[in-house]
């Protein structure tokens, strides 16, 4: 089934749960060179008059090479009948193995060249706007530090969410 552009407003998902429960593929490239990767911390918002996405990725993470170099990234969310392919994709490096190919997913691309997989119920195309890294000095509630046990701290993203499409 086609993909049908409409207005992220719009939309009806419950965000935390379709984030954090659901999870999301980020997926950024070429069609000649492309990976995604399974996220579960984001989010959806307003912010200097566009609607926005901010996702988080640690430094490590292969992806994060293809979203520093691409302009756009995209956002899939899939159904949970692929609930062992957002595990496969969030748990195997595509350094490693062409987890894209090895998980059955289907690339596609928006006009502007952007990749999607076509399995996908919801797609957002972002544009990047702003970037940095979360840095261990910033944290007030020092609690949080937990999650960093490494010190592998993300860099964050917010992007413009300039399409979304459902299918």
């Amino acid at each position: 089934m086609p993909l049908q552009e409409i207005d992220p407003a719009s939309l009806k998902d419950n965000m935390i749960k379709l984030i954090g429960t659901d999870w999301m593929l980020i997926t950024a490239g070429t069609a000649d060179n492309l990976n995604t990767m399974t996220a579960a911390w984001g989010g959806l918002g307003f912010l200097w008059n566009k609607p926005v996405a901010i996702i988080y990725i640690r430094t490590q993470r292969y992806t994060i090479e293809f979203v520093e170099r691409a302009s756009h990234f995209s956002l899939s969310f899939l159904s949970e009948y692929y609930r062992d392919i957002l595990t496969y994709c969030g748990t195997t490096s595509g350094r490693e193995v062409d987890k894209i190919k090895e998980s059955g997913l289907q690339p596609a691309f928006t006009d502007s060249g952007t990749p999607y997989f076509n399995e996908a119920r919801l797609v957002m195309e972002c544009k990047k706007l702003y970037a940095d890294l979360i840095r261990e000095e910033n944290f007030i509630d020092q609690k949080m530090l937990k999650h960093y046990t490494k010190k592998d701290y993300h860099k964050f993203y917010i992007g413009e969410i300039i399409h979304t499409f459902i299918g």
